[in-house]
């Protein structure tokens, strides 16, 4: 409040005026005791401390950089190996599936062979099977036609022997 009361002083003769500059003096003198303004000197030392926080960040910044980065290569490195060893599975995969195939293509080869040896076995069955059925058929047919003969001359003689007695009788 001391420069105000010098203003006052000052401009006394002209009192609005003195009154105006003496209020506006002491408002300034409020606020620079209320907002303490920096000196150049605490802005240097604010600015030495936020250099010096900025540089160790930037210098944890790296550090988190190369540990990334080092995380990266072991990670691809991994990925690598993971991805050689599924290879070699894929192919290891792969070789069972042809083998299994080849068994089975020669498992199917010798069903079918099986199968064909069979139906010519069967075929010939089939065939000897006939042969003897038309031979038994055959033979049926003679065995029944000499019963049947044979019974026709039994009939015959027998007739013979009716109509011959008959004769005798009535002769």
């Amino acid at each position: 409040m001391g420069y105000a009361i010098r203003i006052y002083e000052a401009f006394k003769d002209d009192q609005e005026k003195a009154k105006i500059l003496a209020e506006f003096i002491e408002m300034v003198e409020e606020a620079i005791s209320n907002n303490q303004i920096a000196t150049r000197q605490d802005i240097t030392l604010t600015e030495l401390k936020l250099v010096k926080e900025i540089e160790q960040t930037r210098k944890e910044i790296k550090e988190v950089e190369l540990k990334l980065t080092k995380e990266i290569e072991t990670v691809r490195n991994e990925i690598k190996e993971t991805e050689l060893k599924l290879t070699k599975e894929i192919e290891t995969v792969r070789n069972e599936i042809k083998e299994t195939e080849l068994k089975l293509t020669k498992e199917i080869e010798t069903v079918r062979n099986e199968i064909k040896e069979t139906e010519l076995k069967l075929t010939k069955e089939i065939e000897t099977v006939r042969k003897d059925l038309t031979i038994e058929i055959y033979n049926s047919k003679v065995s029944t036609i000499r019963w049947v003969v044979t019974l026709f001359i039994a009939q015959t003689i027998t007739i013979l022997g009716v109509i011959a007695g008959l004769l005798k009788l009535f002769m």
